[in-house]
């Protein structure tokens, strides 16, 4: 008997099974610009290209010149790339519409960028072009704050495991990328949904039922986490699983501070529309304040 599966469910089986029929990400895009970091980016993403046995896509958006040119070259020297197997696109026009078009076009699936430091303040944000870059791009998106031209090491990961619908598939990346970097410790982050509310609800009973509550709520948590990761080949990576009841995005930021956190990965999964554009929600927060480099994963 054949067996046909169609897209949805081959990707149900891949992240709720814990099988891996592709690679993690076959092909990387970085957008570049001329800029003086633009040496500790590649440098950054030839790591990744590395560790990921990925393709590498270079994008620029400008008008390609022989100088420009030139000087592109100097540095893929220099950084080690290997050229026959990166590919280099010269486009013109919108940044933001051009980036998103070359990384579909060459179906990419994780595209490398950097953030902006906010003058005069040790803080970061995304830009405007940053942040519809992340909302349009249509592969995942990793932003880095501090590229090295050594490398950045990300030994504390913090994940968000928040129940969410994409949660199961960013824990997953989560980890995979993890034993990739050999991360030294990860943390899954859980955000117990409407707890003032249930907690508000608890206080009109004893002090010992309402204190009862708030373990199963714990508890709760922690076994949709544990559930995720029956499916997952952790390796020998070492997992912590955290419970908070405040918003999800804040409390990752402070969790990320707190521990200095090199990445936090983060699920996105939702469709900008009219009322956002209004009411930012939890992932325009983390955007407007970064508290380390941050992988958005999407499906």
């Amino acid at each position: 008997m054949e067996l046909h599966l169609t897209i949805v469910q081959v990707r149900k089986i891949r992240l709720f099974k814990g099988i891996s029929f592709f690679k993690m990400y076959q092909k990387v895009a970085l957008a570049i610009a001329f800029s003086p970091r633009m040496e500790a980016l590649i440098s950054e993403t030839k790591r990744l290209v590395q560790l990921f046995g990925s393709e590498l896509i270079l994008i620029h958006i400008g008008k390609k010149t022989d100088e420009l040119e030139e000087k592109l070259d100097e540095i893929i020297h220099k950084t080690g790339l290997d050229k026959l197997k990166t590919k280099l696109i010269w486009k013109e026009g919108k940044p933001v519409k051009m980036i998103i078009q070359a990384c579909e076009e060459e179906n990419a699936d994780l595209l490398v960028a950097g953030a902006l430091k906010r003058e005069g303040f040790l803080t970061y944000y995304m830009g405007s072009v940053g942040r519809k870059i992340i909302r349009k791009a249509p592969c995942s998106v990793l932003t880095l704050i501090e590229p090295k031209v050594g490398s950045t090491l990300f030994d504390k990961i913090v994940v968000n495991g928040t129940q969410l619908e994409i949660t199961p598939h960013v824990i997953e990346v989560g980890i995979n990328f993890s034993k990739k970097v050999d991360a030294e410790q990860v943390h899954i982050l859980n955000e117990i949904k409407m707890y003032g509310l249930q907690m508000g609800t608890a206080s009109e009973d004893s002090e010992e039922e309402a204190s009862q509550t708030r373990r199963q709520l714990v508890q709760n948590e922690m076994q949709y986490v544990e559930e995720i990761l029956k499916n997952i080949d952790q390796g020998d990576l070492k997992l912590n699983i955290k419970v908070t009841g405040g918003r999800w995005a804040v409390e990752l930021a402070r969790f990320c501070e707190k521990i200095e956190a090199d990445l936090l990965v983060v699920g996105d999964d939702h469709k900008l529309n009219f009322f956002d554009r209004i009411f930012p929600h939890d992932l325009e927060d983390l955007l407007s304040t970064l508290p380390c480099n941050l992988l958005i994963v999407k499906n």
